[in-house]
């Protein structure tokens, strides 16, 4: 099994089933499967709210690892970048990934089997091929005209 950059030890079974709201923040970055998708660019329609993924992930993203490169410090890189609490989710749920677990446990649907809080293995997700894992392009390299040539179907590893 890989190395799990998000720590997960010491966490009750299936406590995120208590609810969203009632997590330790420890709990809460557990959720995260590690997909990198919330990551990626998305196009919103303005008046469906529809979002459309592209390939196209954030300057700080590390496709090889699907993480943040500098997570703790991003809002002074990327001012933009949305961050997900109990408080912001309900107002940012439809922006984020089918598959993301804080969207599928705000709907009421359960974690996908890939997720790593039920295999134990934080490599899982890419696995099961829900991420996008050394295939995005950084949006560095793509002027925001041409962002609708990179729209792509959300990869869900059969969640």
């Amino acid at each position: 099994m890989a190395d799990d950059p998000i720590d997960r030890t010491g966490l009750a079974p299936r406590f995120w089933e208590k609810g969203l709201d009632r997590l330790t923040v420890k709990e809460w970055e557990a959720l995260c499967d590690g997909c990198g998708k919330c990551c990626l660019n998305k196009l919103e329609d303005d008046e469906s709210r529809d979002v459309a993924l592209t390939r196209i992930a954030c300057r700080l993203f590390d496709d090889s690892t699907c993480r943040c490169a500098d997570y703790a410090r991003r809002l002074s890189f990327v001012p933009e970048c949305i961050v997900l609490t109990p408080r912001t989710l309900p107002k940012v749920v439809y922006f984020f990934p089918e598959t993301c677990a804080y969207r599928r446990l705000h709907e009421g649907r359960d974690l996908p089997h890939w997720h790593p809080l039920l295999t134990g293995d934080p490599m899982s997700p890419h696995l099961a091929g829900a991420s996008l894992m050394d295939d995005t392009v950084s949006e560095a390299e793509i002027g925001d005209a041409d962002w609708e040539d990179f729209v792509i179907e959300e990869p869900t590893g059969g969640a």
